[in-house]
């Protein structure tokens, strides 16, 4: 039985959405006070539809400065590569959701231009929209290793919306060049 991911992913961001806007500030201060961190991901890339398969490796700048009391922008780039090479550079919003002390889910969401494709795995527009749910284990330097789903779509703005799914380690360590 082919579990529907697209379908998952969209449940898991309304849901991730909601248990935000819920939660929204009430975290503990002492661990609503993370630094800035670099993140850097690697996994898998299509692995849903499986129509082109390969590897997706990711940056992203997430900064520590809190909009409407738990909003964090973020920016982003990655390189998906499978039988030709995809560009994704974008930036968006994420959220920290604190479960005691070590465990952290971050949901996000960005706005992405898009570059690439084939035609065996061709996303069919410029703008492509990721959401992506992380779950992290936060070491003691506040540095955290996790593993996030994430989605690609375009939202129905091309002739089609064939959409993807990646799955990735990330490592996410604190920085302060920006404070």
């Amino acid at each position: 039985m082919r579990i529907h991911f697209k379908r998952f992913l969209s449940s898991v961001s309304l849901i991730g959405l909601l248990t935000v806007l819920a939660l929204g500030t009430s975290t503990a201060p002492v661990l609503a006070e993370d630094p800035a961190f670099v993140s850097f991901g690697a996994g898998t890339y299509d692995w849903n539809r499986q129509k082109d398969e390969g590897v997706e490796v990711r940056a992203e700048y997430r900064h520590n400065q809190k909009y409407f009391g738990f909003l964090k922008p973020f920016v982003a780039a990655s390189v998906a590569r499978n039988s030709s090479t995809s560009f994704f550079v974008g930036a968006g919003v994420l959220t920290d959701i604190y479960f005691g002390k070590r465990w952290v889910l971050t949901p996000s969401f960005a706005p992405h231009y898009y570059s690439g494709g084939n035609n065996k795995l061709e996303l069919d527009y410029a703008l492509e929209f990721r959401s992506q749910i992380e779950l992290a284990y936060r070491f003691d330097d506040r540095s955290r290793i996790g593993m996030a789903v994430s989605h690609y779509s375009n939202a129905s703005l091309g002739k089609t919306n064939p959409g993807t799914e990646a799955a990735q380690i990330y490592y996410s360590m604190p920085v302060d060049f920006f404070n």
